[in-house]
């Protein structure tokens, strides 16, 4: 019986431990040709990527890669639709560890950006 409570006490502070990891969100926004924020700091966690399209005048995206290869996109970084003029849209959750990313959009087309994970 020991054994049994013992073992429902770990999953269930496992359980509570997983739930516990919070959602953070980023939002950036695009104007022609670039993002107004020109580099980010984060922690290490799991991310939500929100884009805004400040009157770009065409649909816009999201694309966040490892800088040390910058042809392995992210594709949970992507937003899950084109933002369309003067909208939003944000990304599937995205789980980031220590390192340098950039960040980008091909659709405007704007420099690539640093992303740091402390």
């Amino acid at each position: 019986m020991k054994k049994v409570i013992a073992i429902l006490v770990i999953v269930l502070g496992f359980a509570f431990n997983t739930n516990a990891q919070e959602v953070k969100t980023v939002s950036l926004e695009q104007t022609k040709g670039e993002f107004t924020q020109k580099q980010l700091t984060l922690s290490e966690g799991t991310y939500v990527f929100e884009v805004a399209n400040n009157n770009v005048g065409h649909n816009v995206g999201f694309v966040l890669a490892p800088k040390a290869d910058v042809k392995a996109h992210i594709k949970n970084a992507y937003v899950t639709a084109q933002v369309k003029n003067n909208t939003k849209e944000s990304s599937k959750e995205v789980t980031l560890k220590k390192g340098e990313y950039v960040y980008f959009c091909p659709l405007n087309p704007t420099p690539q950006y640093t992303l740091i994970v402390e």
